[in-house]
């Protein structure tokens, strides 16, 4: 394995990382929203708010390596990207000041108040769609290069089914793999009355994300067909996170084995993640950029695996640590234990 590979692998295990936590509390955010303002929030606002608690500050730290790293590693993608991204992107960095002053709120103001909840559980939707134009743009079709500098079309991009598609499969996705794992965390709580509803919502929204995850690779056909093409090539992993797709809503159906569902529901993710990535390779921006023409030079690609190695031996126990003392602590799940971090 050369570097850039090595390097675009590392980048995207992180960007995963990201996508599996952020999706749970950005779809917690947005239940906990939901149930408030359908007066369910006493089904499952404890639930969810013992889950967010401890984990709502650590999440952006996959973002924040892969960012870090995606310069580091391929500095072209400063240029072709630093100037075409500033809207979507500055979206993004205000909704997570959305997400963020919600707790101040919530902690100094009124408890339970309707209007930032709601402020908290869009704005969960709004992050991902506005991240995910980014993967829109690298499909190509997008990005002119005019007099040397990329300019992006914007009304391609907003009218284009391709990047509708990839929303509604980002929203579908938080909401599904929130759903899903929430089922599981609620159970874990002896709390039947939560865990039930979540499954109905975990149900609800598995059909909208296979719809979707479908619909991207049919307008995939129209729009970049060297892409296409080796999508199709990857089709038994594809098929393989299908599978898993199946498994785990049956086992959701039969009311049964939530904690292995949740388990099936990251391997699902995690093939059908690192599928479209290995199919997207080598284009970073297609067909401007390529991870051989935007890396750096050896030695600071070798300095930035080892410090993404070191930061993993601090990140990883962390997040041990974390989950130990919080998530897989039964008197905290339970609500025996009501600390806050």
């Amino acid at each position: 394995m050369n570097l850039e590979v090595l390097g675009v692998t590392v980048l995207w295990t992180f960007l995963f990382g990201y996508v599996i936590v952020a999706s749970i509390d950005f779809g917690a955010g947005f239940f906990n929203a939901y149930t408030l303002l359908t007066n369910r929030s006493h089904i499952l606002s404890d639930i969810i708010k013992r889950y967010l608690s401890p984990v709502w500050e650590v999440t952006n730290v996959f973002l924040v390596f892969f960012f870090v790293g995606i310069v580091g590693f391929f500095p072209l993608t400063a240029f072709y990207y630093g100037t075409i991204l500033l809207v979507p992107v500055s979206i993004s960095i205000i909704l997570l000041a959305v997400r963020g002053s919600y707790y101040a709120f919530e902690s100094y103001g009124a408890a339970g108040h309707k209007g930032y909840a709601l402020a908290y559980g869009l704005s969960g939707l709004l992050i991902p769609a506005s991240l995910s134009v980014v993967l829109t743009i690298s499909e190509g079709g997008f990005v002119d290069i005019v007099d040397g500098r990329p300019v992006l079309d914007f009304w391609a991009l907003y009218t284009s089914p391709l990047s509708w598609s990839i929303v509604l499969l980002s929203i579908a996705a938080v909401l599904y793999i929130s759903a899903v794992f929430l089922t599981w965390y609620a159970w874990k709580a002896n709390d039947p009355q939560a865990s039930d509803l979540m499954r109905k919502y975990s149900l609800i929204w598995a059909l909208p994300l296979i719809i979707t995850a479908i619909g991207i690779i049919v307008e995939m056909r129209d729009h970049n067909a060297v892409h296409f093409n080796s999508i199709v090539s990857l089709w038994p992993l594809f098929l393989l996170s299908g599978l898993l797709f199946l498994v785990t809503v049956w086992f959701l159906w039969k009311k049964r084995n939530y904690g292995l569902a949740v388990i099936l529901l990251i391997f699902q993710f995690a093939f059908a993640f690192f599928a479209y990535g290995i199919s997207h390779y080598p284009y970073l921006l297609y067909p401007h950029l390529t991870i051989h023409q935007g890396f750096t030079n050896t030695e600071m690609a070798i300095a930035l695996v080892i410090a993404f190695i070191l930061g993993l031996c601090l990140l990883l126990p962390s997040l041990y640590l974390l989950f130990r003392l919080f998530l897989f602590n039964k008197k905290y799940v339970t609500g025996e234990r009501n600390d806050h971090v």
